[in-house]
């Protein structure tokens, strides 16, 4: 960030000028950006942007040509490119040059294959190096990648797939989770019978031994693509040619097929990661995530930095809370990302990491999925490392990057986003369209950025696209998120705004509720929802419990003692019951809106689209509520 300020064609001398800078000019900012990041162009563009002013509609770094692989496999980079670990302990090096190899060597089996430019191609596979492989090896001849993790079910996978018809399908046999073997086989089977237009299925060993696998019909090994030597081969397309496909949560309707541009994934991840992130040259980045979450689109473009991906696939919590922090001391790690969710619970295991490892290397912990809690923030300060960067992020499948995020030349303050991301001119709105601050409300962008989808896949008139982004405010990104901007500039998120709860007219962010409740040992997880009440709205917690407490008086009173003084009287819910789960995603995001839909009596979305649909039926026809 400060070698990037110290630019001569930078108009900044410090960080909140760089960014008003970068949103008065994004032309100047982003074309400086891509001459300092280094990217590698098939053909330069001839303007930076054009139709800024069109949202949807600008046209980024036009008459320009790449190749998103390119740019992540560049000739300079030397020595490790990526370390595995298995839940079972294996561990996978790749050099750079062996990763090289492999992609040229699956590329061109792609190529023999009959993929082109715009075919789709498919992942039903964990978090391993083969996973990073068959994605490159797609990109590097301009084809459109799109994953999801095999613990999704068969219905929910043909859900998304379908839609986008893939050409070839690469599937594992199956995966290990919290010590148990899941088989998949028979899911792929399913799977690839329903997809109509899949011409080839490439099946990645991982659980059985290759002599004892029964393959599906007309299934090929991976290592059968992989016999054959090539050289690189990259087809250069223009800046705006499809990349990758991202899905919505599917929890409420059938999934949106979010497709993403080359040249704009790119661009932004290397914003994000060289600059808010500070990620260079030997840098070892994790992300606890599997392929069906943006944040492993994320984690896989740090190579475009020379960093090594350090992939981990399987149960972060087994044989025990330690694992993931074993890996970071073993490879020190420079960069440790997970979810808010996986804080927490850690937090509540009472391991508490810098008592058991060394963590010298580590410089930032980022954290996204949810808000992160101010008592989160303190348990990674007192209990993991006191001097580092902890950046809370947030964004979304949506754009595959972030609105606020971390910055390394910023502090730090509890329960906050350290700051807007340079060239996303982001604002809060009221319920008017007006711009506030040091208030909540609707978090926007007021201008268009390179990050922003193509569109959606199926939606050739892009009107669904238009109705989910820029109907409520004209030519203005609403993005679904509830939150402020504080007086020094940084972000708070309260919680998605189809979730707000309404108790007499004030709106209050779920956020600010589980900040509080998270605090309580007893409760290893909750989920507040307005429930429609008298001609109003109440709130109702549902919490569900660690094994050895029960929902007693005594804690029932704690809890609105604590919300009542930590937030405000309109905080406090009008019932708080005790469940055994709580829905929620694969990705592990708790569902407000599916639960709050069954409170009502409403038919809760696509429910097998969750972790544990099971779930649901706990919050179905509960005699508190009536």
């Amino acid at each position: 960030m400060q070698r990037f300020l110290r630019r001569k064609n930078v108009n900044a001398n410090n960080y909140h000028q760089l960014y008003e800078w970068s949103i008065a000019r994004p032309d100047q900012f982003w074309g400086e950006f891509a001459e300092f990041s280094g990217i590698l162009f098939g053909s330069f563009y001839e303007k930076v942007v054009e139709n800024l002013e069109q949202m949807p509609g600008a046209e980024w770094f036009k008459g320009c040509s790449l190749n998103y692989t390119a740019n992540l496999l560049k000739s300079e980079h030397t020595g490790t490119a990526i370390i595995f670990y298995g839940e079972r302990g294996e561990r996978i090096e790749l050099t750079w040059d062996q990763l090289r190899d492999q992609v040229a060597s699956i590329s061109k089996k792609l190529r023999d294959l009959g993929v082109k430019p715009g075919d789709r191609v498919a992942g039903y596979l964990p978090n391993r190096p083969e996973t990073v492989i068959a994605m490159l090896a797609t990109t590097s001849i301009g084809g459109v990648w799109s994953s999801c993790s095999p613990d999704l079910g068969i219905s929910s996978t043909v859900d998304r797939f379908g839609q986008i018809k893939p050409k070839v399908l690469f599937a594992t046999d199956g995966y290990f989770y919290n010590g148990k073997t899941i088989n998949s086989l028979t899911s792929v089977t399913e799977i690839a019978k329903r997809l109509p237009t899949l011409k080839h299925l490439v099946i990645v060993p991982y659980v059985n031994d290759i002599p004892n696998i029964h393959l599906p019909p007309r299934a090929i090994l991976f290592r059968e693509l992989l016999e054959e030597k090539a050289s690189l081969q990259f087809e250069h397309l223009p800046f705006n040619h499809p990349l990758c496909i991202l899905y919505s949560s599917g929890t409420t309707s059938s999934p949106k097929c979010i497709v993403h541009g080359a040249g704009g994934t790119l661009i932004q991840h290397q914003k994000e990661q060289m600059l808010h992130t500070d990620i260079k040259p030997g840098d070892k980045v994790f992300y606890f995530t599997t392929c069906g979450w943006m944040m492993w689109n994320w984690l896989i473009s740090t190579l475009a930095s020379g960093a090594t991906v350090i992939l981990f696939d399987g149960s972060p919590f087994h044989p025990n809370a330690g694992v993931l922090w074993k890996i970071a001391e073993r490879e020190r790690l420079t960069v440790f990302g997970t979810s808010a969710k996986y804080l927490s619970a850690l937090e509540k295991t009472h391991y508490n990491p810098r008592q058991h490892v060394e963590l010298s290397y580590l410089k930032s912990i980022l954290s996204t999925g949810s808000p992160l809690a101010p008592s989160s923030f303190d348990f990674v300060y007192n209990q993991i490392k006191g001097d580092l960067q902890l950046s809370s992020i947030s964004g979304g499948t949506d754009i595959i990057s972030c609105f606020a995020l971390g910055n390394p030349v910023l502090p730090v303050y509890r329960g906050e986003l350290q700051c807007r991301g340079l060239g996303m001119k982001m604002e809060i709105f009221d319920n008017q369209g007006r711009s506030i601050k040091e208030k909540k409300g609707e978090l926007v962008c007021t201008a268009a950025f390179p990050s922003m989808p193509i569109g959606f896949w199926n939606d050739p008139d892009g009107e669904k696209y238009f109705s989910t982004y820029f109907k409520r405010f004209p030519n203005v990104w609403c993005h679904g998120d509830y939150a402020e901007i504080t007086g020094r500039k940084s972000v708070i998120i309260h919680g998605r705004s189809d979730t707000v709860l309404n108790p007499g007219g004030v709106r209050i962010g779920t956020s600010e509720i589980y900040r509080v409740v998270d605090q309580f040992k007893e409760i290893e997880e909750s989920v507040a929802v307005g429930q429609e009440w008298e001609g109003d709205e109440r709130i109702v917690l549902f919490v569900q419990l660690q094994s050895n407490f029960r929902l007693d008086k005594k804690l029932t009173q704690g809890i609105r003692k604590a919300i009542r003084e930590a937030a405000s009287p309109r905080h406090v819910p009008a019932k708080i019951l005790a469940v055994p789960d709580i829905p929620r995603t694969i990705n592990g995001k708790i569902v407000e809106v599916a639960v709050r839909d069954t409170v009502h009596g409403r038919k809760a979305g696509n429910a097998d689209t969750l972790a544990n649909p099971e779930a649901l039926k706990y919050f179905l026809n509960r005699k508190e509520l009536s």
